[in-house]
């Protein structure tokens, strides 16, 4: 067999390296991380280990794919238009930029523009943390207009992550209202429990609310009571998360994520 090629590609976080043939025909894959190479044909193993031979390291499992799990086998049969995990963070303002744009002249600028940076940033944050065995779900739609800005499921739990835009101001903390700057105070704590107990709910799972504040940072945090099961971070702290561990085995993760990433989930909390 002539004519294979190695094509890199980064699936969940993680490299694998497809061999094709000529025309475009997929035969085998080698997953770094597992330290294996998958054959779709026994016949060109000889061939396909000869192309990967430079790309190797350690010894190898080499083998027909591996039996797909049930987490893999809902993702195959979700319809695309009910699959969440495409959203990017912020989705939701986005759409509702899209769809009803601030006047161009206006004296004080729109909020949603400064709310969907602070999502992006936050959603960037939590994907850089897939490498470490955690998956992320951005903007997932709740019946009566609420949303989840994003979830987080990795070997520590479950986590309903809020986000909000701060820009060096104080964040007073008094729970379950939250004032930023001169504001008004608002109940968020209150409102991010309801929505991590909705999740809980649809994922028959425990899931635990955090807010994170986003942004330039917020010049003074005043906590007047650590909040009652609620984290509350700084952008910068959030990277944190991935240290924790022993509550999620990796199948689990993925059997939540298939869950999670499933429109039809939420339809009923």
């Amino acid at each position: 067999m002539t004519g294979l090629r190695v094509v890199p590609a980064w699936r969940h976080g993680q490299e694998r390296l497809y061999v094709y043939l000529a025309d475009g025909r997929n035969v085998a894959w080698y997953d770094r991380e597992a330290s294996r190479v998958n054959l779709l044909s026994e016949e060109s193993e000889e061939d396909v280990l000869d192309v990967l031979a430079p790309f190797l390291t350690g010894q190898v499992t080499v083998g027909p794919p591996p039996v797909p799990t049930p987490a893999e086998l809902a993702r195959l049969a979700l319809h695309p238009d009910d699959d969440l995990a495409p959203n990017r963070p912020g989705e939701a303002l986005r759409i509702s930029l899209d769809r009803d744009p601030a006047p161009a002249r206006r004296l004080r600028a729109d909020a949603r523009h400064r709310a969907l940076a602070a999502e992006q940033a936050v959603g960037e944050t939590l994907d850089a943390l897939e490498g470490a065995g955690w998956r992320v779900l951005h903007s997932l739609p709740l019946p009566g207009d609420a949303r989840i800005h994003h979830l987080l499921i990795g070997p520590g739990g479950l986590f309903c992550v809020g986000t909000l835009a701060v820009r060096k101001q104080r964040v007073r903390i008094a729970d379950p209202m939250v004032t930023v700057g001169r504001a008004e105070p608002f109940p968020l704590l209150r409102s991010l429990r309801s929505d991590a107990g909705r999740a809980s709910f649809a994922l028959t799972a425990e899931v635990r609310p955090v807010l994170v504040l986003a942004g330039s940072g917020a010049a003074d945090l005043d906590v007047a009571a650590p909040p009652r099961d609620v984290r509350v971070l700084r952008e910068a702290d959030l990277p944190g998360l991935a240290r924790l561990g022993g509550v999620l085995k990796p199948a689990d993760v993925e059997a939540l994520h298939a869950l999670a990433r499933d429109r039809r989930t939420w339809e009923r909390v």
